[in-house]
């Protein structure tokens, strides 16, 4: 029952707030979000304890074999504690914000929500493809609505990117449907059985890795991404680049290494190589940049292009290093993306040449972004160490080589952060940064609860590592 909570009550708070005026929209969406986060950690503590409760299965389309299937298992709990926390933390940091059809907004951003958990909790192919497509085309609508000056064209690529990968991947499901035996069917499980010959499944690995790869997205599928987030408003980047991408790993996981996992063997070099190509490409362009939405833009691309090529490590490290990050990646980018919507919001700039000495005169702001810009780039003791740990770990077991090209992505992390840090924070203020000022009201509050995880998971990451074994024990026992 919890797990259908978790998708209900962002989906029927969705649907009502398109009909509420003043600030109906956002008092519900807070409430909706609340919600959503006090039923995410019961789930987590009946998984503790009685993880069988989480799934449930009821007739959908039993015509064509599909259920209304969802459950969790420590990945999903993770993920959908991650996605309730994220829309909380951008709610309270935007509740004294003024957006125009504030019920049309808020109410696209819960539906966006209620798609993603979809997303982490189905069990069913063609409910997962119906989650997916769900969580995808409110943000299409925020990001055309509300975004920048050159939102039309950047969310026609988005567009046209987003529906190819459903494309392929439509196909890839009902090609593995017509594969079931006897009355035909969409299950995990049932797709988990197929006996699929080696050459099967590496055409089908394609069409489903493209799909999952434009989503997350790595190199040479990312060219939407910058674009994106650099012209959406920025609570829809925060969707975007904490939750969203994480999608593409959740769906290589849960979907790819276990129906296809001799396409996968076959084909993971190739997915390394990709993902570490855009780990440098991604943090080179990172370090020339000026705007800083694209900066953070281009360092989520690299970040993701580590989780991808750890998870075709197919270790017991890499696999729980990846799942991991996942959170704790969430987690920093979103409190990096708070960051930059203040100051966007204070002085309406995003270019770095047009900042400087900003902790003269809001040095609580400096303190966050300082630290959460060291736990994006894993410095020990803060969330973002023990996954980069761990994937690294995996990487080096599956190839010493690939984990040490790798591994110049945290020297080019650095680099780019912390030159960030002192362009954007200190040095001389000019006659713009010198009137900005200090966090208030909702802003402290949402970038406190985001330095408490990333200090309580830094310190202690073990019940997150417990969490998460469940999942990695069922994917090694296939791939």
């Amino acid at each position: 029952m919890l797990t259908v909570l978790l998708i209900l009550i962002p989906l029927i708070a969705g649907l009502l707030t398109f009909g509420l005026k003043g600030s109906g929209p956002k008092v519900l969406g807070m409430i909706a979000s609340l919600a959503s986060v006090a039923v995410a950690l019961g789930a987590l503590f009946q998984f503790r304890t009685a993880p069988e409760g989480l799934h449930l299965t009821a007739n959908w389309i039993p015509q064509l074999g599909s259920q209304f299937n969802v459950g969790l298992d420590g990945m999903g709990v993770m993920l959908c504690l991650l996605t309730a926390i994220s829309f909380l933390v951008i709610f309270i940091t935007i509740y004294t914000r003024e957006y125009e059809r504030a019920n049309s907004f808020y109410g696209l951003m819960l539906l966006s929500q209620a798609g993603l958990i979809g997303v982490f909790t189905a069990y069913d192919a063609l409910l997962f493809y119906f989650f997916w497509e769900l969580a995808l085309i409110p943000v299409y609508f925020l990001c055309s609505m509300w975004g920048g000056e050159k939102r039309i064209p950047v969310t026609f690529k988005f567009f046209v990117y987003t529906f190819l990968g459903s494309l392929l991947m439509l196909v890839g499901l009902i090609y593995l449907y017509t594969q079931t035996p006897g009355d035909k069917s969409f299950s995990w499980t049932a797709f988990t059985t197929l006996n699929l010959a080696a050459g099967e499944q590496s055409w089908l690995f394609w069409l489903f890795f493209v799909a999952f790869a434009i989503k997350m997205p790595i190199f040479p599928f990312h060219t939407w991404q910058p674009d994106t987030y650099e012209q959406s408003p920025t609570p829809v980047t925060m969707v975007l680049s904490g939750i969203m991408v994480k999608m593409g790993l959740f769906g290589v996981i849960r979907w790819v290494l276990p129906v296809l996992p001799q396409g996968a063997a076959m084909w993971a070099d190739v997915a390394i190589v990709l993902s570490i190509i855009g780990i440098i490409y991604a943090s080179c362009i990172a370090i020339m940049q000026q705007d800083l939405k694209r900066l953070i833009a281009y360092s989520s691309i690299a970040h993701i292009g580590l989780m991808c090529a750890a998870i075709f490590a197919n270790n017991d490290q890499s696999l729980q290093g990846v799942q991991v990050q996942m959170f704790n990646h969430g987690i920093n980018i979103i409190g990096m993306w708070i960051i930059v919507e203040i100051i966007q919001q204070r002085l309406n700039v995003k270019n770095m040449n047009d900042l400087g000495g900003i902790a003269q005169v809001a040095p609580r702001m400096a303190i966050f972004l300082v630290i959460i810009s060291l736990a994006n780039i894993g410095l020990p003791l803060t969330n973002g160490f023990i996954g980069e740990f761990l994937m690294f770990s995996g990487l080096f077991q599956y190839n010493g080589w690939f984990m040490a090209v790798a591994g110049l992505g945290i020297i080019l992390a650095a680099v780019y952060t912390l030159n960030m840090i002192q362009r954007v924070m200190f040095g001389e203020s000019n006659t713009l940064t010198a009137k900005t000022t200090d966090l208030q009201g909702g802003e402290l509050l949402a970038l406190s609860l985001v330095v408490i995880l990333i200090l309580v998971l830094g310190v202690y990451p073990k019940p997150m590592l417990d969490l998460v074994s469940s999942t990695t024990e069922v994917v090694n026992k296939v791939f």
